[in-house]
């Protein structure tokens, strides 16, 4: 079995900065959990990924306000609406059911 090496030549240090993008993993529960609370949220390094886009999208379909600026999301949910999410949403997020809601009467 080899390990895998780097061999840096030139006798220069190594420095610099690069952004690591947020989880797709995690953004998704946690759009999903900063919609209960009923106020405006922010939400930083998010990835800007399909899966992200359609979330937002099913938040904005249900009145949630949704604004992004660069890896920044803030959302109020103050005034969301329990209704039906259009299929042709629910189908392209595998993750949709993270949305679900359950009444109990």
């Amino acid at each position: 079995m080899y390990m895998c090496t780097y061999i840096i030549n030139g006798g220069r240090k190594l420095d610099g900065e690069i952004d690591i993008s947020g989880s797709k993993n995690a953004s998704l529960p946690i759009l999903a959990a900063s919609i209960l609370n009923k106020s405006i949220v922010k939400l930083y390094n998010v990835p800007e990924i399909e899966d992200v886009k359609v979330t937002l999208r099913i938040l904005e379909h249900l009145n949630c306000k949704v604004k992004r600026i660069k890896n920044k999301i803030i959302l109020n949910s103050s005034d969301m609406e329990s209704k039906m999410i259009p299929e042709e949403l629910m189908r392209k997020l595998r993750s949709s059911v993270i949305l679900v809601r359950k009444f109990i009467i």
